[in-house]
């Protein structure tokens, strides 16, 4: 069964860096928490579930910067993604949680940070604090920039490793 068929349209999540930017500006005039993260989500997993609900409960509003199918396949080389980024992007909106998905092309969601300027700017536990892309610029805005440990056990990676093998 097609989720268009019940009534729930995950696409109606999923808007151009632009049209956010403008949403976004109406939804900080109104009060809103806005919390930006990114990645590449190419296999949607329990950790990133998890990940996502946490970031989502530091704000009023979600958005996902979701890297482009060029900007992955710069960046994890030419076999990534698995997925393509439409499918990527209808999984990622169809979790409750999340608000808003936009695609970047970008290697990095500098630019798009810039834009949207969140309130809250949230990566995994991979990433230093310090070596957040964007956190300079948020914080230069009065935002906050979080560091979420990673769910144990969960990486897409390791799971493509296994596929594989």
């Amino acid at each position: 069964m097609r989720l268009s068929a019940i009534g729930f349209q995950p696409s109606a999540k999923i808007k151009s860096n632009e049209t956010l930017a403008r949403i976004v500006s109406g939804l900080k005039a109104k009060g809103e928490k806005i919390v930006f993260t990114n990645g590449c989500f190419d296999i949607i997993h329990a950790g990133h579930v998890e990940y996502l609900s946490k970031a989502r409960k530091m704000g009023s509003v979600l958005i996902i910067g979701l890297n482009s199918d060029s900007s992955v396949h710069r960046l994890k080389g030419r076999t990534r993604p698995l997925n393509k980024e439409d499918d990527r992007a209808v999984v990622l909106a169809s979790l409750g949680f999340v608000d808003y998905v936009t695609i970047f092309d970008e290697d990095t969601p500098k630019r798009l940070i810039e834009i949207l300027r969140p309130d809250v700017l949230v990566k995994g536990g991979d990433w230093k604090i310090k070596d957040i892309v964007g956190a300079g610029f948020v914080r230069s805005c009065g935002g906050r920039i979080v560091s979420l440990p990673f769910v144990k056990g969960y990486s897409t990676t390791s799971l493509i490793k296994r596929f594989r093998s």
